[in-house]
């Protein structure tokens, strides 16, 4: 705790010299947690690439520094299950047009009855609590100027159960449930609120992380799969729902490859042409 705490004491200051001495990007800053890897690094380089002035939230400094170092944007050391490290956060970001809510992860797949509580709580911290908590800091910051928007990543599974995922479904679906009562409560206020809820996106660690490591159990969740979704998919969506006119808010977003008609239905062969 005390390197992370070095760490994003030196990136906030960076963070605050930069946007006071440079300016911002002409669609202005943009908060991105989760963005070591995955989604997070995607929707960075996609939104940098779009025009925002991008600030970068993760766990590993390492990562994140080349990630901020690739897009062109800000690292700041963050964790989303410390309220400190999210109050830091806040007080460098005073003007912020667009959060994404990306932190998140799935961990373990055993049924119900057999599953390990302590991953059940890490699921539920990171991917809700750590979302409350990252915009409860930041709604001032949204709520100035001509007002902001907040986009969470959910997936599919908050919105259809499957089995081996009910700690994973049940935090997404807490997630999305997050999302719809902030925009319940946010109406009247210039703020969006978008979920965007992918579905079986390829990632470098998403599976690998679920399966505790296992590669070979992370890779055949893909197998057979022509063209699962990339993380630069997801990044265009974000893209595509920061980017419409400011009094056009997109509430969700479901999307999945074109193999994937549900959570389990899933083509596992090259797509068919003609009869």
């Amino acid at each position: 705790m005390t390197d992370q705490g070095t760490a994003t004491t030196s990136t906030a200051s960076s963070i605050r010299g930069s946007l006071t001495n440079s300016g911002t990007g002409g669609r202005g800053v943009a908060v991105v947690t989760g963005a070591s890897s995955g989604i997070g690094a995607a929707s960075a380089a996609a939104l940098a690439a779009a025009g925002f002035s991008v600030v970068l939230g993760a766990r590993r400094g390492d990562r994140l520094a080349e990630v901020a170092r690739r897009t062109g944007g800000r690292a700041f050391v963050l964790d989303v299950t410390d309220s400190d490290s999210v109050a830091s956060l806040a007080t460098e970001v005073p003007d912020v047009a667009l959060l994404v809510a990306c932190a998140g992860g799935a961990y373990g797949v055993d049924p119900v009855a057999q599953a390990d509580a302590a991953d059940w709580s890490r699921m539920y911290e990171v991917n809700v609590l750590g979302t409350q908590r990252v915009v409860r800091a930041l709604m001032p910051a949204l709520l100035t100027g001509d007002g902001g928007h907040v986009v969470t990543i959910g997936s599919t599974a908050g919105h259809s159960a499957y089995a081996g995922g009910g700690g994973y479904c049940g935090a997404k679906a807490a997630l999305s449930s997050l999302t719809r009562a902030l925009r319940l409560e946010l109406n009247g206020r210039p703020v969006r609120v978008t979920e965007i809820a992918p579905g079986m996106v390829a990632t470098e660690e998403f599976s690998l992380n679920r399966y505790g490591g296992d590669r070979a159990r992370a890779d055949a969740v893909y197998a057979g799969v022509e063209r699962p979704l990339t993380a630069g998919d997801v990044a265009a969506c974000v893209v595509f729902a920061a980017a419409l006119p400011s009094h056009v808010d997109v509430d969700l977003l479901v999307v999945r490859p074109v193999a994937q008609a549900d959570n389990v239905t899933v083509a596992r062969h090259p797509l068919r042409v003609g009869e």
